[in-house]
């Protein structure tokens, strides 16, 4: 019986212990959709069998507790931006945030002419990763998901 890594008694993996975390938590990161305005349409459609976010470990969860990112797709208001800060609060460490759209972003074309529009939501929450457009298209989302994994791969969970 040969000891060779194709046997079947499989081999011996050696890495360190922040690229295996790193790793499981940019392959499987589950963010809280947190639609808005019509972004919404356009994070709901990057979801779709279309642009399958499905293979970069993408699956969308209906509840802060079970997110470790939120997308925020639209128009923040003042009234929205307290459940928003809830709503993060609620998710567990570590946690990202993706801020979709030119409203979400800055306010859009709302906060000039309307007293109740925040200009952004930077303002209420840390944002990670801003995706530029009104509104943007999914590919777009698709390359923020991209560099929020890279973003994590930087990062070291593990004190050496």
């Amino acid at each position: 019986m040969s000891n060779d890594i194709n046997s079947e008694g499989g081999g011996v993996v050696v890495t360190k212990l922040n690229d295996l975390l790193n790793w499981s938590r940019l392959s499987s990161l589950w963010p809280m959709g947190f639609g808005i305005a019509c972004c919404a349409i356009e994070m709901m459609g990057s979801y779709a069998s279309t642009y399958d976010m499905d293979r970069l470990g993408v699956f969308p969860r209906p509840s802060a507790r079970q997110s470790d990112v939120i997308i925020i797709a639209g128009t923040v208001t003042f009234k929205m931006a307290e459940r928003i800060k809830r709503l993060y609060e609620q998710m567990p460490e570590p946690k990202y945030v993706i801020s979709m759209g030119s409203c979400s972003n800055c306010g859009g074309p709302y906060w000039q002419h309307g007293y109740h529009v925040v200009k952004g939501v930077d303002r209420v929450i840390p944002v990670d990763v801003y995706v530029q457009g009104c509104p943007p298209r999914p590919e777009a989302l698709i390359g923020a998901i991209i560099e929020l994994q890279k973003k994590i791969e930087g990062e070291s969970l593990v004190k050496s």
